[in-house]
């Protein structure tokens, strides 16, 4: 079903609740947001709130209870069925790699084309082009064993790229990397996004993540998830880690930890 809406993301009063009767549990409440094409928004919540859901549920992976998921004007769901035609230009990548360690990380990261039936040289070209983009020129033949955790979460983020999306959905990617590593691999992402114009959605603990990343950050309530505040991010792009050490950012940490904790 086509219907005409000028968001590129749009959640109409999303909600899900799992098992039935005195068993239930009320997982999302009433989520409702609109994206514009571009957009880099955060999910920010506590833990077990409903966040890593309520991004399976927009990737057409867990079907709502109720409301509504448009992707560029489809909806998600239609009469209980997933539509393949709005989740074809979404991608999503978890906090494990997940990659098959029986293939070369070209391999790996060309998975997707391959899958689609693209021929092998176009396949090759466009794995070895995003490999170098993410910063694995040279490993292209190595297998995923060989790689450290920061490497391996480059090739997934160079495979969830490879079908040029227009919606990337990021569940917590680099939560188990160390700092630094973190710190580089948020850079990429950003500029990736921004030079791509994919509309990125991310699930983080991390405030500052949330805050350095995002146009707008999304704080949900503990469960059942609702989002009870979004903020706008007020910094100029492109940034760089030194917008970390400013005062302005400083105070908008400030400000998001305080509404997580609802002002305590």
């Amino acid at each position: 079903m086509k219907m005409e809406t000028e968001a590129d993301i749009r959640l109409a009063g999303v909600g899900k609740t799992f098992g039935s009767g005195a068993n239930a549990v009320r997982a999302i409440g009433d989520a409702t947001l609109d994206m514009q094409r571009g957009d880099f928004i955060s999910l920010l919540g506590p833990s077990g709130c409903g966040k890593t859901t309520l991004l399976r549920i927009i990737a057409g992976l867990e079907r709502p209870t109720e409301g509504e998921i448009l992707v560029r004007g489809r909806a998600v769901w239609e009469e209980g069925k997933r539509s393949s035609e709005a989740t074809r230009p979404v991608s999503m990548m978890f906090q494990e790699a997940r990659l098959f360690p029986w293939f070369t990380v070209a391999e790996n990261v060309a998975l997707p084309l391959r899958l689609q039936g693209v021929a092998k040289a176009e396949r090759e070209a466009r794995a070895h082009a995003l490999c170098e983009t993410v910063g694995l020129k040279g490993f292209e033949t190595m297998r995923p064993s060989a790689l450290s955790g920061g490497m391996r979460q480059r090739a997934s983020l160079a495979r969830a790229l490879i079908t040029k999306p227009q919606v990337l959905l990021l569940d917590e990617p680099f939560g188990a990397l160390d700092a630094m590593t973190r710190d580089t691999l948020n850079m990429e992402l950003m500029s990736v996004c921004a030079e791509a114009r994919v509309t990125t959605i991310l699930v983080t603990h991390s405030i500052t993540e949330a805050a350095f990343l995002s146009d707008r950050v999304v704080v949900l309530a503990a469960r059942p998830a609702r989002i009870t505040e979004v903020i706008e991010m007020p910094f100029e792009r492109p940034r760089t880690l030194d917008l970390q050490r400013t005062t302005a950012f400083q105070d908008m940490l400030v400000r998001l930890r305080s509404t997580l904790t609802g002002g305590h």
